[in-house]
């Protein structure tokens, strides 16, 4: 027979437990014996346990008094029951676990794994990370709009990225960024952009440049938040103009027109118009 800290320290319990559980009806409290002492036998101890195990399972009190009443045959359906929901709250938390992990993942946060590779990989060729971090804002609008098409983008992107000239448009853009709007590199780089663009339109067509098909509202999100990142870039944007092309988010060629001032330059009209 075994005093109530015998009990408690054999079921891995306080003895204050031991006593709330005869508080609540769950544990017969036995008489004390001559000595005083409260008793406690072997059924005791298979009770606490259950109680124990049960409580610390989740069980309401309520329920574990329930399947202290019952039978063998319905007290391993219920165990039974206990599991599976169990078993899926660990899915649940493993789930949780999982997303938590991904708060630290970066861009994995909020893109599809190919546009995260499509980052990581223009950082390996040493884009400059706001340039990074313009492309991902960008597609993170583009797969929240339309998450169908982000793979066919990709796949565009992907083909392009493999072209030397577009690597080498994505770094004349970085030496753009710490540049002022007045600064006349500023115009070099309109220069070289432009002239990368015209070669690439020549040999693939209109379509290899333009690789958007986005409806105006998105585009003008993604251009604003271009030229809030990039402060240069407006600028450059007027330049491309007057050397054949506009847009940023959505590039086109344009047709010449002649500025106040007398030189040449290149206007929004279309070739066809």
């Amino acid at each position: 027979m075994l005093t109530i800290g015998e009990l408690a320290s054999y079921a891995g319990v306080t003895v204050r437990a031991v006593r709330h559980y005869h508080a609540k009806g769950l544990l017969p409290e036995p008489e004390r014996d001559r000595s005083g002492y409260r008793r406690y036998d072997a059924g005791a101890v298979i009770d606490l346990i259950r109680i124990r195990t049960l409580a610390r399972a989740g069980v309401p009190l309520a329920r574990v008094r329930e399947l202290l009443r019952a039978d063998e045959e319905e007290f391993a359906a219920a165990v039974a029951d206990i599991d599976g929901r169990l078993r899926e709250e660990i899915r649940q938390r493993q789930r949780h676990r999982e997303q938590i992990a991904r708060l630290a993942g970066g861009d994995r946060l909020a893109l599809p794994p190919e546009v995260v590779g499509h980052l990581d990989r223009l950082r390996a060729l040493g884009i400059d990370e706001r340039i990074v971090q313009v492309e991902r804002d960008g597609w993170i609008l583009l797969a929240a709009h339309s998450p169908g098409r982000v793979a066919e983008w990709m796949a565009r992107k992907r083909e392009q990225i493999a072209d030397r000239r577009l690597i080498g448009f994505y770094r004349t853009l970085s030496e753009a960024l710490d540049q002022a709007a007045d600064d006349a590199r500023l115009a070099e780089l309109a220069d070289e952009l432009a002239a990368c663009f015209t070669r690439m339109a020549d040999e693939r067509g209109e379509g290899y440049v333009d690789d958007t098909d986005i409806a105006a509202p998105l585009v003008e999100a993604m251009d604003a938040l271009a030229f809030d990142t990039v402060p240069p870039a407006r600028r450059l944007i007027e330049l491309l103009e007057e050397r054949g092309w506009t847009g940023w988010t959505r590039l086109e060629r344009v047709a010449a027109q002649r500025p106040r001032n007398g030189q040449p330059r290149c206007g929004v009209t279309r070739p066809d118009s």
